[in-house]
C-alpha cells in the first residue's frame, strides 16, 4: 500500500530535520516553505548575489547553519523531498491546505501534515512605537543577515530577551553603534545564573560573553527598565526611558529602536485546523496542546519548534526530528526507538534550559497598567488604550473576540501578530483577571494578507 508524502509547513530547523528524517525511511515529504531558500527566520539564506559568509552572518551558529542549509541542497538537488518555496499557506482545513505563490492559488491535499511554523517577534506598545525608524528585534536582526544592512547609524534596543543581546552583538560587529541596551528584565541574581549554567552550560557562556563583549566597547546595558518610549519628528530621533516609576525620564539621541520582548508562536493554521489549545504560563500564551512526541489533539496534525512552544533553533531541530518519528510510527514504519528515547531525553533537558531563561527575561506583567488613553494598541485599525477601556466600561464582561468584534483590534493586516499580547495585557488590568483567564483570540482565513482573489476563488 503506498503511503501519501506527508506535508511540511515550514523549512526552518525543524522542518527540514523532520523532511531529513521522512527521507531516510523512504518518504518524500512535500515542503511548504514561505521564504525562498531554506533556513527559517534564524538560519535565513541571502539573495542570490550577496557574498558576506556564514561565519560574518551566523556567528557562533555559523557550523548549524551550514550543516542545515547543505542538508536541504542535497535534498531538493536529488529530488528527494518536494520542495515549495515562496508559498504562503493562507488557509487550512481537515483535508487540504489553501496556498498562493506568485499570484497564482492552489490545494495541496494531506494525510499527515507537520507545522513547523516557527515564532514572530512578541510586541508590547510604547509612546512613539508607530514612528519611523522603529523594528522589532527580529526585523532588525532580518535587515542585517538578508540584505547585510543596517537599521539605522545609532541604534537602540529595548524590550528583553536573549534576542536583545545577540542583536546587540551582531549589530555592533557589523559596524554600527549601538547607544544602549534597555532590558526591562532585572538583572539575573546568582541563584538564576546557577541554575541556568547547571542547565546548559555552553548556551549560558554564549550570552555571558555576548554581553562582556558589548560592556567591553562601552556599549551601556541598563536592567530592570520601567518603561522607554520613542521620540521624534517625522522619524525616531531619540530614546526616553526611566530606571523606575519615580524615577525622571533619560534621553539618548539616535536614529532607530530596535526592540522586543521575546518570541510569540506562530500558531494560526493550528488553530484553524481546529487543535485543542491551553494557556502556557511559561510561555504566557495559548498554545496548542501536543502529547511527547509532537501529536497535536488532532490524529493527522503535528507540530514541531517554535510553532509549538518556544525553544530556539537547537530545540526546533529536535523536536522537528521528533516529529517526524512520530510519523513515522503512526504509519506503521519502523523507527529507531534508541533514537526516539534520546531525543526525549535532549529535548526534556532543553526544556529545563528555556525555564530558567523565561524566569530570567520574564515579560513585564504591568507594562500597560497606566498608560495615557492616547497610546496606540492596534496599529493595523488605529485603535486607541482609551477606545478599549471606554468599550470596557460600556461592556464590562467583554472578553477578547468580543472586543475585536467592537473595537476591530486583531482585524488589521498582522491579525493580531502585533497587538493581542497588549491587548490581552489591557483587558486583564481592566477586568481585574490574569493574563491566563484571558481567552484565546481565534484565528480567521487568510492568516497573512493575500490577493483577494484567492480568497475569493479558493479551489
Amino acid at each position: 500500500m503506498r503511503v501519501q508524502a506527508p506535508v511540511i509547513v515550514g523549512a526552518g530547523p525543524a522542518g527540514m530535520r523532520a523532511a531529513q528524517v521522512l527521507v531516510q525511511a523512504g518518504l518524500r515529504p512535500i515542503v511548504i516553505d514561505e521564504a525562498p531558500k531554506p533556513g527559517g527566520q534564524i538560519y535565513r539564506q541571502q539573495p542570490d548575489g550577496f557574498t558576506r559568509g556564514a561565519r560574518q552572518l551566523y556567528g557562533f551558529e555559523h557550523s548549524k547553519a551550514s550543516a542545515l542549509h547543505e542538508a536541504a541542497r542535497q535534498m531538493i538537488a536529488s529530488g528527494q523531498i518536494d520542495y515549495r518555496p515562496n508559498t504562503l499557506v493562507w488557509d487550512a482545513d481537515a483535508r487540504q491546505l489553501y496556498v498562493t505563490r506568485d499570484g497564482k492559488h492552489d490545494a495541496i491535499a494531506y494525510e499527515r501534515l507537520i507545522l513547523a511554523t516557527g515564532a514572530t517577534d512578541r510586541v508590547l506598545p510604547f509612546p512613539g512605537w508607530t514612528l519611523p525608524g522603529v523594528y522589532t528585534l527580529g526585523g532588525a536582526q532580518i535587515a542585517l543577515k538578508y540584505q547585510g544592512c543596517a537599521i539605522g547609524k545609532r541604534v537602540v534596543l529595548a524590550g528583553t530577551g536573549p534576542l536583545l543581546y545577540l542583536v546587540a552583538y551582531q549589530y555592533c560587529k557589523a559596524g554600527a553603534q549601538v547607544s544602549a541596551v534597555l532590558d526591562t528584565s532585572p538583572f539575573p541574581t546568582l541563584r538564576q545564573g546557577v541554575q541556568a549554567f547547571v542547565a546548559d552550560a555552553p548556551l549560558m557562556a554564549k550570552g555571558v560573553y555576548y554581553m562582556a563583549w558589548l560592556r567591553a566597547r562601552g556599549v551601556s546595558m541598563m536592567h530592570g527598565v520601567a518603561g522607554f518610549e520613542a521620540d521624534g519628528v517625522g522619524r525616531v530621533e531619540s530614546v526616553r526611558w526611566r530606571k523606575n516609576a519615580a524615577s525622571a525620564m533619560q534621553t539618548l539621541p539616535c536614529d532607530a529602536l530596535a526592540c522586543g520582548f521575546g518570541l510569540r508562536s506562530e500558531n494560526q493554521l493550528a488553530s484553524l485546523l481546529g487543535c485543542d489549545f491551553v494557556f502556557d504560563e511559561q510561555d504566557c500564551n495559548w498554545q496548542p496542546q501536543v502529547q511527547p512526541g509532537g501529536q497535536s489533539s488532532r490524529a493527522n496534525v503535528y507540530l514541531a519548534g517554535d510553532g509549538m512552544r518556544i525553544g530556539g533553533a537547537d530545540m526546533a531541530e529536535l523536536t522537528g526530528r521528533q516529529c517526524a518519528y512520530s510519523v513515522l510510527q503512526d504509519l506503521g514504519i519502523h523507527c529507531d526507538k534508541k533514537q526516539v528515547a534520546q531525543l526525549a531525553r535532549r529535548i526534556a533537558r532543553g526544556r529545563k534550559t528555556r525555564q530558567c531563561i523565561d524566569r530570567m527575561f520574564a515579560l513585564p506583567a504591568h507594562w500597560l497598567d497606566t498608560v495615557d488613553d492616547t497610546l496606540m494598541v492596534c496599529r493595523c485599525e488605529e485603535i486607541r488604550v482609551g477606545e478599549i477601556r471606554q468599550m470596557l466600561r460600556d461592556d464590562p464582561h467583554s472578553g477578547l473576540n468580543r472586543m475585536k468584534a467592537l473595537s476591530r483590534v486583531g482585524m488589521g493586516r498582522c491579525q493580531g501578530r502585533m497587538c493581542v499580547t497588549g491587548a490581552s495585557m489591557l483587558l486583564a488590568h481592566e477586568q481585574g483577571i490574569t493574563l491566563s483567564g484571558v481567552e484565546r483570540l481565534r484565528n480567521q482565513p487568510p492568516v497573512k494578507p493575500i490577493p483577494i482573489g484567492g480568497a475569493a476563488c479558493r479551489p
